[in-house]
């Protein structure tokens, strides 16, 4: 395996963190960070049939069901929190929006990782109400808490490989009060001067 392969943003002409002041991701070639979006896939897959079978079969498959959307819902908040701390200290130096972040919005992510990122959660979302609604005030309803999987693990790949826009410096309270001062005297008009 050659270093392109391992660090396939580099071989893209940027590095796979994505620096500040990058180019829209782009949809061609690979990208980083497959095993997090395999991942969210593949957790949709579970839930889907998983929600499927438990509807069908309530009796038998609550417990299985509920185990998975509770553990789902688990490892969800863990990259929730992890993405959300990358981010902090990405912002320092990088713009990051809320939208940007965990919905993969605004060009933050290549289209095809952002499609698959939010299908993933807008399937996990109409699955888990589905079945919740379906055997209304049953152990089922857990299953709404198993969204947290895709919304998670999307904040973690774009906190980790996402590009978003250079932040503009913010001016110090000192240089403000400066400005302020030098635009009030130099459009302040003259005081007269006392005639005799």
């Amino acid at each position: 395996m050659n270093d392109a392969e391992n660090h396939p943003g580099e071989a893209a002409g940027r590095p796979a963190g994505g620096p500040a002041g990058a180019a829209p991701a782009s949809d061609a070639g690979p990208f980083p960070g497959t095993g997090v979006v395999r991942a969210s896939l593949g957790g949709t897959g579970v839930l889907t049939v998983l929600g499927a079978a438990a509807a069908a079969v309530p009796d038998v498959l609550t417990g299985p069901y509920v185990a998975v959307s509770l553990l789902m819902f688990l490892g969800g908040t863990v990259a929730f929190v992890l993405a959300f701390l990358r981010a902090v200290d990405r912002s320092r130096t990088e713009a990051i929006g809320v939208g940007g972040l965990f919905f993969a919005a605004g060009g933050s992510a290549p289209p095809r990782v952002a499609r698959a990122l939010n299908l993933s959660l807008a399937v996990e979302v109409v699955v888990s109400i589905t079945v919740a609604s379906i055997h209304l005030y049953t152990p089922l309803a857990f299953g709404v808490l198993a969204p947290m999987w895709a919304l998670g693990l999307t904040g973690l790949w774009v906190a980790a490989h996402g590009t978003f826009p250079s932040r503009t410096p913010e001016p110090t309270r000192a240089a403000l009060r400066d400005a302020d001062r030098r635009a009030h005297r130099a459009g302040s008009p003259e005081r007269p001067k006392p005639t005799e």
